[in-house]
Parts: C-alpha cells; sequence; structure tokens
C-alpha cells in the first residue's frame, strides 16, 4: 500500500507500507530469551519474531514471560538487519495487531482520498516516480545545488554541495534536505553536511529554515563551525532510502506490478525486467493472478539480461492510439 499528504499538486510526505512483518503497535505474549545489558536491555522472543526490549522491566528474569508492545518495526539494513524495538505493554493491552498504513491514516487529521484503480494516477501526476528515484538513488537537486543522501547504520546522511555561494547555499540545502526528510518519512539520527559558514546569521537563518519545514516533534542541534547539522526525529519504521536499499530487486518488482496494473490499453501485459527482478515476480502465483483479476488480461515475463535492476518497464499488447 502506498500513499501521500498532497498540496497543490506536490507530495509532501509519503509512505510505504508492505505486506507481512510486525508493524509498531502490535501486543504479543513473549519470552525473555536473553539479557544483554543488565537491567536495561533483553531479547525477546514470540510466535511470529523476536525483539529487543528496552527498557528491562524489574523482576522479569531469562524465560520469564510478559506482554510487550512493539514500538519501532524492524529496520532492513545491509549485513545486519535491525530487530524490532519493544517495551512492557501496558497494563491492560490485549494481544493484537498494530494499526495498518490505512488505519493511521482514517484516524488522523487530514481527509484521506482512495486512488480508484482506473482513472488517472493521482500520485504519479503530483511525482511519485521522481520521490522513488531520488529515494532510490539518493540524488536530489534543488536550484542551485543538489544533495548527496546516504543510508549508513549510525545515521541518514545529506552532503550538500552546489554553484552557489556558500551564504546562499547553506540555507537552500538544509530547506531541500528537510522537505526531503519529511518526504521520504526519515526517522532516526540524521545528518546534514552544509558549506562551512563563519557568518552567525547564516547559520541560524540554516536552523529557522529546518524548523519551519519540519512538523514537531523534532531535535536539532545548532549548525556547528564546520556546516554541520544534526537532527533526531522519531523513528517507528523504516525510511523510503532504506525500504528500497535493503533489497532493490523487490522494490523495482512492486513497482512494475503497479505499472503494469495502471498501463494504458487493453490485452496482454508484458513485463520486461533484469532477471532478478522477474525472478522475485514469477514464483508468486498470488502476485500474478491479483494482477490478472485487476485488469482483466494476462500478464507476461520477460527477463532482460541487459537491463539493470532499476529500467524495467510494462508494454501493452494493444496501447492506446496516439494523439
Amino acid at each position: 500500500m502506498r500513499a501521500a499528504l498532497v498540496a497543490d499538486g506536490a507530495i509532501l510526505a509519503a509512505m510505504i507500507e508492505r505486506e507481512g512483518g510486525l508493524r509498531a503497535g502490535s501486543v504479543r505474549k513473549a519470552r525473555l530469551a536473553r539479557i544483554t545489558a543488565p537491567g536495561r536491555r533483553g531479547l525477546v522472543t514470540f510466535d511470529d519474531g523476536e525483539a529487543v526490549l528496552e527498557p528491562l522491566p524489574p523482576g522479569v528474569a531469562e524465560g520469564g514471560r510478559l506482554l510487550i508492545e512493539i514500538v519501532r518495526e524492524a529496520i532492513p539494513e545491509a549485513g545486519r538487519p535491525k530487530p524490532a524495538r519493544a517495551r512492557r505493554a501496558a497494563e491492560g493491552a490485549v494481544p493484537g495487531d498494530g494499526p495498518d498504513l490505512a488505519a493511521r491514516l482514517a484516524a488522523g487529521d487530514v481527509s484521506v482520498r482512495d486512488m480508484p484503480l482506473h482513472g488517472p494516477d493521482l500520485l504519479e501526476a503530483a511525482g511519485w516516480s521522481e520521490l522513488i528515484e531520488e529515494a532510490t538513488s539518493g540524488a536530489i537537486d534543488f536550484p542551485g545545488g543538489a544533495l548527496r543522501l546516504s543510508v549508513t547504520p549510525a545515521m541518514t546522511l545529506f552532503d550538500v554541495d552546489g554553484v552557489l555561494a556558500p551564504a546562499a547555499l547553506a540555507p537552500a540545502g538544509a530547506q531541500a534536505a528537510a522537505h526531503a526528510i519529511r518526504r521520504m518519512e526519515i526517522g532516526g539520527s540524521i545528518g546534514i553536511d552544509l558549506p562551512t559558514v563563519s557568518d552567525k546569521g547564516v547559520r541560524q537563518a540554516v536552523a529557522a529554515a529546518v524548523d519551519a519545514i519540519l512538523p514537531q516533534p523534532f531535535e536539532r542541534t545548532a549548525v556547528n563551525g564546520f556546516g554541520f547539522l544534526q537532527i533526531v526525529r522519531r523513528r517507528t519504521r523504516a525510511s523510503l532510502p532504506e525500504l528500497f536499499a535493503a533489497d532493490p530487486a523487490l522494490a523495482a518488482a512492486l513497482g512494475l506490478l503497479r505499472q503494469a496494473e495502471r498501463a494504458q490499453g487493453i490485452g496482454t501485459r508484458m513485463i520486461v525486467a533484469a532477471p532478478p527482478v522477474i525472478a522475485l515476480i514469477a514464483p508468486r502465483a498470488d502476485w500474478i493472478a491479483t494482477l490478472e483479476r485487476r485488469i482483466g488480461a494476462g500478464v507476461v515475463l520477460r527477463p532482460d539480461p541487459a537491463r539493470a535492476i532499476s529500467a524495467g518497464h510494462v508494454e501493452t499488447q494493444h496501447p492506446p492510439p496516439r494523439r
């Protein structure tokens, strides 16, 4: 499922939720499998997973049973995925799954509009593909400069570069980074490496630009003498860059299925993509059957070894006539 907050035809914030996985807010009956930091932290296991428990409740020994609540979903990370984080559930809590994306949106304070299968792709019109390209490549342009986004185990980093003078580039880069943080649902520790500026007024303008764009709650440092600004936001689930970096082939496969679902014209849809992408789709008979039912046509898969992971496309047997 995907959703976006759109204003004046542009995406301000975007979210993607994939099927499966343990959602934040889920309550589980768990067992304290191991104490990893006495008095502070432990590892709990339950029927459908495991999580880091912090703080460690007093009086619970290894092997003890307790009710826990997931406060942060597992974060995909190359080589060493971060497990979910949990805390002891509140008294009276009932085991169950946390709210999905649709439920979270419905509980919010903005109007929600469902996007019909047939008809204009409103998210695409607002710049969905461009946003996904930025989150995937890490390259984000803005007038007079560019950001380079990098996901590291410690934090998400933005490097600011451009042709503007440092006094103009620093606040412009900070604005662009703040917009990207919100658009891509980036949480946790975030660093913005700006041009070095000695003028205190410029450094204050940089901080003000971030404060004006990012919704609370968050914490930040002042811009230090080397042009570095650190932001800490609540982190409940993986950001879009983390989601795509963890499994680029899966991200490409799901994107192509969405393209095939909304492709114009009639007749068979052919999905052409790199072999690793096709290899993810081919064994998922449920994905293909659902797509065929929604479009009322068959689906054909064609691997193309010459294509990059992100370079797949969809062909329609009878595309709409050109105008």
